[in-house]
């Protein structure tokens, strides 16, 4: 165990670019890269590393917070230094790039601690089981059907139980992009569509019905996460055996609170990434456990597997497409899902990651 005394010495700050494989979109955006922000915090002899995606002004934030929050302060000290960080950005709004950049170091903060105490993040943070259930999540409306049906028979095929599509772009072809879908998996894996908010209510509720006929259990986003009131429209109206599920653009507690009272979702969706990093993901997780409502992780699996791991009957970590692949490339330590499961290395201190920088520096920003 390393010394109680260390003080931070310092926090490296970068951002990278990197293009999909192939353009990618869903039933509100398209894009052809994904940025990285990557957090390095020294202290003690050990070096935590936290990370988001977004956009490269996120690196702007996180190093002036690095500067005057983090700089020279203990890292055993989360809570103090999470508060401080969010009093820093108070005339600046404490949501989208600003709690993103604050997740980042939240996150390093976390991973450094557990180097510095010896033991995996899980172990830190107290495991209620060893591992987490996974599903494939891509099947972008930019992709051909045949792509569509490869990718996801793909992740079938590798024994994860449950995959998502997006839907929403073209909603005249989704009722037979979904029966591809299905046709592609078989009957026995779980179907999810994501709409990202494309819908309105009524629409949301006529394509629910249609969505029956292929025994898709899960719809996400049917209209937009912030129209609550329109959420809880679908909820009410959709197939029983049909979970709605939003919740990803969350940033803080007081989101969650207002969508778990308004009866907004089935499941609610949590991304560490964006809600203040793991310390902000465990207040969302106390807050649903208090509204009986379940919980999934949105993307970045390598970061959610641990904090995922201590939160009693998680539901699951969504296991998407660009993270994954950017997961595997840049840092050492990558655990893929197996049996349709993610279970983190507990042997291995903090997050079990190592970022490879000189295969990331040809996408600096």
């Amino acid at each position: 165990m390393r010394s109680f005394e260390a003080s931070i010495e310092e926090a490296n700050v970068s951002s990278y670019t990197i293009p999909t494989d192939v353009p990618e979109a869903d039933g509100t955006l398209s894009w052809d890269s994904t940025t990285l922000i990557v957090i390095e915090i020294r202290a003690g002899g050990e070096m935590g590393l936290g990370f988001t995606y977004g956009h490269k002004a996120t690196a702007v934030v996180a190093h002036h917070l690095a500067e005057k929050v983090i700089h020279k302060q203990s890292p055993l000290e989360i809570p103090k230094l999470h508060a401080a960080m969010q009093r820093q950005v108070r005339n600046s709004g404490n949501q989208g790039i600003t709690s993103m950049a604050i997740s980042a170091l939240d996150v390093a903060l976390w991973d450094l601690k557990a180097k510095l105490m010896g033991c995996s993040v899980l172990d830190l943070l107290g495991a209620a089981q060893e591992s987490v259930p996974a599903y494939g999540s891509g099947g972008f409306t930019s992709y051909a059907n045949e792509k569509l049906a490869e990718q996801l028979s793909g992740w079938t095929q590798d024994g994860l139980k449950s995959v998502k599509m997006k839907i929403g772009s073209h909603p005249e072809a989704d009722v037979e992009r979904v029966r591809v879908a299905r046709k592609a998996i078989g009957p026995d894996a779980n179907l999810f569509v994501d709409a990202n908010g494309a819908f309105s209510a009524k629409q949301a509720i006529a394509f629910a019905a249609r969505f029956r006929e292929s025994g898709v259990s899960w719809f996400e986003e049917p209209v937009s996460s912030d129209h609550l009131a329109g959420l809880h429209m679908v909820r009410d109206a959709a197939p029983a055996e049909m979970e709605i599920a939003a919740g990803e653009y969350g940033y803080d507690s007081f989101y969650f609170r207002r969508m778990l009272e308004a009866g907004a979702v089935d499941v609610l969706q949590l991304d560490a990434t964006r809600c203040k990093g793991f310390t902000g993901f465990l207040e969302g997780a106390a807050l649903a456990a208090s509204f009986g409502c379940p919980l999934s992780a949105h993307c970045a699996p390598s970061l959610h597997m641990h904090v995922a791991c201590t939160v009693p009957d998680f539901r699951n970590v969504e296991y998407f497409q660009d993270h994954v692949r950017i997961e595997e490339m840049l840092f050492d330590g990558f655990i893929p899902a197996t049996n349709g499961e993610l279970r983190p290395d507990r042997s291995r201190p903090g997050l079990g990651l190592v970022f490879k920088r000189k295969d990331a520096e040809r996408y600096t920003d």
